[in-house]
């Protein structure tokens, strides 16, 4: 059967299979009786979610579930999940679910379950959980909507602020795109109470906007309001807060692995670093190791998502890390909880010790070109068994070196094989990708 719990937390369309209210006061009630109980006290359980219109219904429903089983339940509300994360690690609740599909559009939902650090449940815990949910799949009566404590936005504003530490935006101009999410109300405080001037784009969440056609996977509409509006840069969130872009002061956009560049060189510049290296992920652009490798930084690589980001950071000591996409970790000093917000704070802490642009702190990042061809194939069989092709991409490999890669897979939906060959040389890895393709046909198509 197929895992519930994805790579991060559970996501589908609302309304369908295990998202419906009764499912998700199913999944309440398995948490309660899975998770290990305090003794001498009643547990606590923080609830929060995003802009969408479901997510006050999935929160009742998730409330109703945990309140069957003993627990307190408390509502931070519209909130971001880090912003949860980080309350629910702060203020000692012994379980936190965020009710958002992040990224995803409104008709989406999901739900992000953290322990009491404020961290992500490990792969064990959720396997309980999921075989309790499957084996006792039955409804609640839904109760009443969980009490909300509006000094829990607050008390996450506080920590933020606590954070910028000595920071002041003092006559910067700046966009910020919030994705009509989580960070709506949040985000544009925040930067206000810094003494920037401050342009917000996409903080009215009505139920049915979120992500649409905003926040961090679509950047257009901040490129464009930041040149409109002549603004020193913009900062783009998506739906739940935990990822985070920026666009500098010509509307050109400054993705993770440019953030990373800026983070990390600006950190090497200070000196003093134990171990200088950070964490990103099999995605990220093989430009990120050049701009790192002239700074004697070096990059731990990990497969995709923010989870394995996490376990490396923690495994090896390390202090910041990241992907492409937006979502920046930094260790032990955010708890080890990705927070756009948090991360933009401190880009902006960069730009201002270094009295620089953004674009040109960005600039040492040059994304290497990437040639991707589509195959038709046959069949499938394991990539690695086959040794003309496995020896053609050791061969590519070798040939690239650090400052390349080779993905070869197959296409989830369709009979394709995906050939994807990046590097420094726009043509020459263009017809590396070409003869790694015409391989593959030969031996699959």
């Amino acid at each position: 059967m197929e895992r519930l719990f994805g790579t991060d937390g559970v996501r589908g369309r609302y309304g369908d299979g295990w998202l419906t209210q009764a499912r998700v006061s199913a999944l309440g009630r398995a948490l309660a009786s899975v998770l290990p109980r305090p003794a001498g006290h009643v547990p606590r359980a923080l609830l929060g979610h995003d802009g969408r219109r479901s997510g006050p219904l999935l929160e009742t429903a998730l409330a109703t579930g945990l309140a069957a089983r003993g627990y307190s339940v408390t509502s931070a509300g519209l909130i971001t999940t880090p912003g949860l994360a980080v309350l629910g690690r702060l203020d000692g609740f012994e379980l936190s679910a965020m009710v958002s599909a992040s990224h995803n559009p409104a008709e989406d939902n999901g739900i992000k379950v953290f322990g009491p650090g404020g961290e992500k449940l490990d792969d064990a815990l959720e396997e309980r959980v999921e075989a309790e949910w499957r084996a006792h799949p039955e409804a609640l009566e839904l109760g009443p909507p969980p009490p909300l404590d509006p000094a829990l936005e607050a008390r996450y504003l506080a920590h933020l602020l606590a954070a910028a530490g000595d920071l002041r935006l003092d006559g910067l101009s700046l966009v910020i795109d919030c994705a009509n999410g989580g960070g709506s109300r949040l985000a544009p405080r925040i930067l206000v109470r810094l003494g920037a001037h401050v342009v917000p784009l996409a903080s009215a969440p009505d139920g049915d906007n979120i992500n649409q056609n905003c926040g961090s996977t679509h950047p257009q509409a901040l490129q464009e309001a930041v040149r409109l509006h002549g603004a020193d840069l913009g900062i783009a969130l998506d739906g739940d807060g935990d990822r985070c872009l920026f666009v500098d002061e010509h509307g050109a956009l400054v993705n993770g692995d440019g953030l990373l560049t800026v983070l990390a060189r600006a950190r090497a510049a200070r000196g003093g670093w134990r171990d200088p290296r950070i964490v990103a992920t099999v995605m990220s652009n093989r430009g990120l190791l050049r701009a790192l490798r002239e700074v004697g930084v070096g990059v731990v690589t990990v497969g995709v998502g923010d989870r394995r980001v996490v376990e490396a950071l923690r495994r090896e000591g390390l202090e910041l890390g990241g992907e492409q996409s937006g979502h920046i970790v930094f260790g032990a000093e955010n708890h080890h909880i990705g927070d756009g917000l948090f991360t933009a704070l401190r880009v902006l802490a960069v730009l201002r010790a270094q009295r620089a642009r953004l674009s040109s702190l960005a600039a040492p990042y040059r994304a290497f070109p990437q040639v991707l061809i589509n195959v038709p194939v046959a069949r499938k069989p394991e990539l690695s068994g086959l040794p003309a092709i496995a020896g053609a991409v050791a061969h590519l490999e070798r040939e690239l070196g650090e400052d390349g890669r080779v993905l070869l897979r197959y296409s989830g939906t369709e009979s394709l094989a995906r050939v994807m060959v990046e590097g420094p040389d726009e043509d020459h890895i263009r017809q590396r990708a070409q003869e790694l393709a015409a391989c593959v046909a030969r031996e699959l198509g």
